[in-house]
């Protein structure tokens, strides 16, 4: 089975649309979204219908920091611009889109694979992964050899050894890399909607679970037509700036 990961998809339908053309082209069975469908972006209700159709015929949703602040009170506090769009996304959705975000759970455990937003220690409180150490806490407290999270918004992979040592890269877009045992693995496809790494081209992995191997790719789309999206809603200009130069 060869299973797409998007993450931080941030209510851009554009970004996702050209995403999910590219897993189709890659023969992808399943997808897995990593939490984030809304926030920052333009059309938080069209995201949440395409991720809600897709989960009804299989895929798997989590719940990110941005999808439960839109439905219940936030346990962490935004910037001021985040909580302008979180309010104004509240206003955008109907009672059933609220609701799918509403139940979308912290995490989902499947085989030897744990899909979570933020982290495995504490997904509530959604601390990010930055570095070894984070990754390394994140590994050691689930019994899963591999997990897939999001909320950096830049792709990353780390690996942690028997002996618990750890160690983390910056993977090359379009090249395969086998996730061997023993070792335990923490993948981060990076963000679909709004990538952070100064490179503007949506992110998202695909995993074959067969060869146990990943594959993060780079998808070209037009993110300065989604910037005017965001000019035009009345949203924070930041946000559709920071699309422009992958920021």
């Amino acid at each position: 089975m060869r299973i797409a990961f998007l993450s931080d998809v941030h209510a851009n339908t554009d970004a996702l649309a050209a995403c999910l053309e590219h897993a189709e082209q890659q023969g992808v069975d399943r997808h897995v979204f990593l939490g984030d469908l809304v926030g920052y972006g333009p059309e938080p209700g069209a995201v949440i219908d395409t991720v809600a159709a897709m989960v009804e015929r299989g895929a798997i949703a989590v719940a990110g920091n941005h999808d439960l602040a839109v439905t219940r009170e936030s346990r962490r506090q935004m910037n001021p611009e985040a909580e302008k769009v979180v309010a104004w996304t509240r206003s955008q959705l109907d009672e059933r889109q609220r609701a799918f975000l509403a139940g979308l759970p912290l995490k989902v455990e499947e085989e030897d694979r744990l899909y979570v937003h933020a982290n495995a220690w504490a997904p509530e409180q959604w601390e990010y992964i930055t570095q070894t150490f984070d990754a390394g806490r994140s590994m050691r407290v689930t019994s899963r050899r591999l997990t897939f999270c999001g909320h950096t918004h830049e792709p990353a992979l780390y690996h942690m050894a028997a002996d618990q040592r750890v160690a983390g890269f910056r993977p090359v877009p379009g090249t395969g890399i086998p996730l061997s045992q023993p070792r335990r693995w923490l993948a981060i496809p990076g963000s679909a909607g709004q990538p952070r790494d100064g490179n503007p081209a949506a992110c998202y992995a695909v995993f074959e679970d067969s060869r146990s191997v990943v594959t993060f790719f780079r998808v070209p789309y037009d993110f300065e037509a989604v910037a005017s999206k965001i000019r035009r809603a009345g949203l924070p200009e930041f946000f559709g700036a920071r699309l422009i130069v992958g920021a």
